[in-house]
């Protein structure tokens, strides 16, 4: 009886940071649906733990739950006025410069919408709650960390697209660029020694822009819109408030990037949002069930939309998909088009994960977004990447590397490209043999990733900040991380002490040296000069 006693006290001392809940602020003004169905299933498991939740978002709830409160960005910002799809087909955004302004555009345009919205204003200037956590999506929208100092809460972000330099920065690492390439670059860890050349050049130019310019606009928009906080600290700066984050929680995975150095505080959760698979609606499981041959998912994702692809591309996907024998499922967002071929089904929406996972799947057809490659990758499905921007030619890569996907960029489809890369994928048994080893690394996890992001979120909240998981480092300049202080204090003492050390031989042995002899003191007695007598002659 003692034994039972004891074991339910431990129990409930062990669980009892979980059973009163805490109050979290859930901080998600981008706009982008994927990214808020991938966050979504973060606040739906804090809820399922008891805690209270008010998050600022774009998007509704789809159900009502009695420890949610949301706070909307409404009406939603406009991504396709400000960016518009016909750039994206048109692959404007191709080179490096063009994304890396992308995302400082995107970054700042959207920030400034949610911040001016009448809610959020409203949420700023009037909400005296208390909160334990402030968790915020890491994607350029720094200004948002703000809310922290309102609350005087520490902060947990979750890194959407995997990892940044400035997100080492950030928690006190640097980033070795000899062998980390920058995150828009189409480059692996073995750089040669022009692309190290180039990496270095390309990841100087972003930090110093960030820094100088960046930055301190997403600081001028925190001090604009968030000028009602009153209190006896000084208003901080944005980046002061980034460098004061307690744990990154980063959509990242040791089998899908090359190792790269880590330090308290990066942890990484991809996978985090994928489930065990759910039964699809009866349409789609009949559809997928009478796929003898097999079965294609196509989908660009939620932003690029496959109804407004130009004509002549859109004729090239028909064209194909007709004279294939699997069948094909499209996420297409005109379900009222005509002359459909008989073997495609389109849909406006599709539960992606859950078709993935149907055993009649063999292919996926994908942007390349992170979070559909991972649940490509996680279902063990081949894929061809038709990628656009951002993220998405860097995931095409490390996929083609690893040898379960093929690449096609857009603007190189036709009839025969796109026919040529499908028959190679579903052909060559290759493909999905390395796919199921691809799915098998994916899944070998210490912990399931929802649980590890779990688990620190309530760390932080339990420790009050966790400052202990900070290092140092997060408050040196490049100058101190790399010790180059140091170095230069040591090569000039070397300098100087060779220095010396040279003259004062040199002047040792350039002094006169005297001889001593036996017979120093007699005086010198001049020479006797001999005198040679004449002779005279008889």
């Amino acid at each position: 009886m003692h034994f039972t006693s004891l074991l339910l006290t431990t129990l409930l001392l062990a669980f009892a940071p979980l059973a009163t809940g805490s109050k979290i602020l859930v901080l998600v003004p981008f706009p982008a649906p994927s990214h808020w169905l991938w966050l979504e299933h973060f606040v739906q498991e804090l809820l399922e733990r008891g805690h209270q939740v008010t998050a600022i978002s774009n998007f509704a709830a789809k159900e009502r739950h009695p420890n949610y409160t949301e706070i909307l960005i409404d009406p939603p910002f406009d991504i396709p006025y400000y960016f518009p799809v016909s750039d994206i087909f048109e692959a404007k955004y191709t080179s490096d410069l063009s994304n890396l302004l992308l995302y400082w555009n995107v970054g700042l345009t959207t920030t400034k919408f949610a911040l001016e919205n009448p809610n959020v204003q409203q949420f700023i200037e009037q909400d005296d709650s208390v909160f334990d956590l402030v968790i915020s999506e890491q994607f350029y929208q720094e200004a948002f960390l703000m809310f922290a100092h309102k609350y005087r809460a520490p902060i947990v972000t979750i890194g959407t697209l995997g990892y940044s330099d400035f997100m080492d920065r950030a928690m006190g690492l640097l980033t070795p660029w000899s062998f980390v390439p920058h995150p828009i670059l189409l480059y692996m860890d073995d750089m040669t020694f022009s692309q190290r050349c180039y990496n270095f050049l390309v990841s100087a130019v972003d930090a110093l822009i960030r820094k100088y310019y960046y930055m301190p606009r997403q600081d001028k928009l925190a001090q604009k819109y968030f000028s009602a906080i009153e209190g006896p600290e000084s208003f901080p700066s944005v980046y002061e408030l980034e460098k004061s984050i307690s744990v990154m929680l980063i959509n990242s995975h040791v089998s899908t990037s090359p190792p790269r150095p880590s330090i308290s505080g990066l942890v990484n959760v991809a996978g985090a949002h994928i489930q065990p698979a759910k039964p699809l609606p009866a349409d789609i499981q009949r559809f997928l069930d009478g796929a003898t041959e097999g079965a294609i998912f196509f989908s660009l994702g939620s932003y690029v939309q496959s109804s407004d692809m130009p004509k002549d591309k859109l004729k090239a996907f028909f064209e194909v998909f007709r004279n294939l024998k699997q069948k094909v499922l499209w996420k297409f967002e005109d379900e009222s088009m005509t002359n459909v071929p008989r073997n495609v089904m389109v849909r406006k929406w599709l539960p992606q994960s859950d078709i993935l996972a149907h055993p009649k799947v063999v292919l996926f057809i994908t942007h390349g977004g992170m979070f559909g490659s991972q649940e490509g990758i996680f279902r063990g499905v081949p894929m061809l990447f038709i990628p656009f921007y951002g993220d998405q030619h860097r995931n095409a890569l490390r996929a083609e590397r690893a040898g379960y996907a093929l690449t096609l960029n857009f603007a190189d489809v036709n009839a025969i490209t796109l026919g040529s890369r499908i028959n190679e994928l579903l052909t060559n048994p290759a493909f999905n043999r390395l796919a199921k080893k691809a799915s098998e690394l994916f899944r070998d996890n210490l912990v399931p990733p929802m649980d590890e992001a779990m688990h620190w979120i309530e760390y932080v909240i339990r420790h009050k900040g966790a400052k202990h998981l900070k290092s140092i480092s997060v408050d040196f300049n490049w100058v101190q991380y790399l010790m180059l202080d140091v170095l230069t204090f040591f090569v000039i003492a070397i300098l100087l002490t060779s220095f010396l050390v040279y003259h004062i031989i040199g002047a040792f042995l350039e002094k006169p040296t005297k001889h001593k002899s036996k017979d120093h003191k007699r005086p010198t007695v001049p020479p006797k000069v001999r005198t040679v007598k004449k002779v005279k002659a008889n």
